[in-house]
This record gives C-alpha cells, sequence and structure tokens, in this order.
C-alpha cells in the first residue's frame, strides 16, 4: 500500500484521491476562477470539501496556454488569506505555483504539498521542499505557459516525459527529498499536441514504473473539447468524468478536478465493478 507524506498527513493511496481545484486567478481557461475575492475562494474551498476532495489545490497564477506570469507579491497577496482560513481544516492543502518563495510562504502558512509545473527546476525550489516536510507533485511541460503550445514536437512523448520526470526525481532524492514525498504529473496540455496527450494517457501506466503516485489532471482541458466539440470548461464535464475513469485504471492514484462530486461517483461506481466497495 502507497502512502503520499505531506506535512503532518499521511495520505493512503488504496483507492483513487480527488484533488479538487480551487482558482485564485481572474483567467482561469475553465471558467471557475475568482480572482482577488478571498471570501468567494474560501467557499469554493468549502464546496470542493463537502462534495469530496481529498485534497484542495490552490492555484493563484494562471498555466492557461499563452498567460502572462504574476509577480509572486500577487501570488502570496491572493493565496496567504485563503491558506490561513484553510490552515486548520481537515483536508490537505496544496499550493500550485514554480516560485521558491511563494513556496516558503505556502509552507510556512500551512501548505502540505506543493503542486509545482516547473518541477522544481527555478533556483532555490528544491531546497525550499528539501527543508521542510511537505509533498511535492513534478510535472513535466515543454517550454513555458507563454509558448509551451506553440507546435510542441517530440520524436517519442511518452520516453520523453518519462526521462524527464526520472531525472527530475534523481534529483530531488539527491537533495534530500524522500521518494514518499513525492508524485509525479505527466502535464497534459503543457507543451503537447492533442494526440501527444492521448498517447500519454492510453501509455500512463509505464509511468507508475518510477515508484511514486501518478497524478492525473484532465479536467475541462482542450483535448477533451478538441474530441467532443465542447468549447467551454463546465460543458467539458463528462468529457473530464470520463478521462478521470480512464487515467484512474491505468494507473493514477490522485485526480486533479474541478467536478468532485460527478468525479466522486463515478469512481465508486468504478470501484463497486472492480469489487472495491
Amino acid at each position: 500500500m502507497t502512502t503520499l507524506y505531506c506535512g503532518r498527513y499521511r495520505l493512503v493511496l488504496d483507492r483513487p484521491l480527488i484533488m479538487g481545484i480551487v482558482n485564485l486567478t481572474p483567467d482561469s481557461f475553465s471558467g471557475d476562477g475568482v480572482g482577488d475575492d478571498t471570501s468567494a475562494a474560501i467557499a469554493h474551498a468549502e464546496a470542493q470539501r463537502a462534495a469530496g476532495a481529498d485534497i484542495l489545490d490552490l492555484g493563484a497564477e494562471s498555466s492557461r496556454p499563452g498567460a502572462a506570469p504574476v509577480p509572486a507579491e500577487v501570488e502570496i497577496t491572493r493565496l496567504r488569506p485563503v491558506l490561513r482560513a484553510l490552515r486548520d481544516w481537515d483536508v490537505p492543502v496544496s499550493v500550485d505555483t514554480a516560485k521558491p518563495e511563494v513556496m516558503r510562504m505556502a509552507i510556512d502558512e500551512g501548505a502540505a504539498l506543493i503542486n509545482d509545473i516547473m518541477a522544481l527546476r527555478a533556483p532555490g525550489a528544491l531546497e525550499c521542499v528539501a527543508n521542510s516536510d511537505v509533498g511535492v507533485c513534478l510535472m513535466h511541460m515543454q517550454k513555458d505557459p507563454r509558448t509551451m503550445q506553440a507546435q510542441p514536437h517530440y520524436e517519442d512523448v511518452v520516453e520523453e516525459v518519462h526521462a524527464f520526470l526520472t531525472a527530475r526525481l534523481m534529483a530531488c532524492v539527491a537533495a534530500g527529498i524522500e521518494h514518499e514525498r513525492i508524485c509525479i504529473d505527466p502535464g497534459f496540455g503543457f507543451g503537447k499536441t492533442v494526440a501527444h496527450n492521448y498517447t500519454l494517457l492510453r501509455e500512463l501506466r509505464r509511468f507508475t514504473e518510477l515508484g511514486v503516485p501518478v497524478l492525473a489532471g484532465l479536467s475541462r482541458k482542450s483535448m477533451l473539447g478538441a474530441v467532443t466539440g465542447r468549447d467551454s470548461g463546465p460543458a467539458r464535464m463528462p468529457a473530464s468524468i470520463a478521462a478521470a475513469l480512464l487515467a484512474v485504471e491505468r494507473g493514477a492514484r490522485i485526480v486533479r478536478v474541478h467536478d468532485v462530486a460527478a468525479t466522486k461517483d463515478a469512481l465508486a461506481v468504478l470501484a463497486a465493478m472492480e469489487g472495491r466497495i
């Protein structure tokens, strides 16, 4: 049985866990960003927890294709009051950031996991996490949010993403971050074509070979709209549920989603079908 160590939390992965998204941005691609409205962010976090989220993932900088970077001070201003409000809740809080200064603040304010689209490549990021007891999610991304969808190219997307995550995992362990604190994310939609994304989903079990939990973030993404014709985030919910189930069947232990309640119901059906209920 795999356990992910995240600060004071021990996340037992004998079943797939649901990471509920809480966007503190005004320009979320999915249409659910609350911007600088702290009360709205806390209310949305409470709704995600009530719906059954096992982890709450707070993000204060959009990473949608073409997104402009946000100064660390803005991320901190958006995040700190929400983190303080959630600090004593009975659910681990993840912070989606690539900036070490934001990571340090989040850890000081009780975050249990750092979810980094840069896989701790920013100067000082490795040391920041290594000097704490929080968990970390290492994600693959080709280029950066502003340029990642400008003609993504791979000779072999599965092998190249696998090699990148292997190297980052080794760098983390060398820096003093234990395997038990690490999960990985192949980065659906981050520098990938539609074909790349579906190849990664089809071959997702390949990444379980690295010996750490796999997180899949497919919810409401354009790869789903490309095959369904749904051009808005909420309209992609049924496809998001299907993608989450497919990811879990292929070894994902954490699914990062907007629609927590619907995903929880679908996973309950899958568990019953597999005889786990």
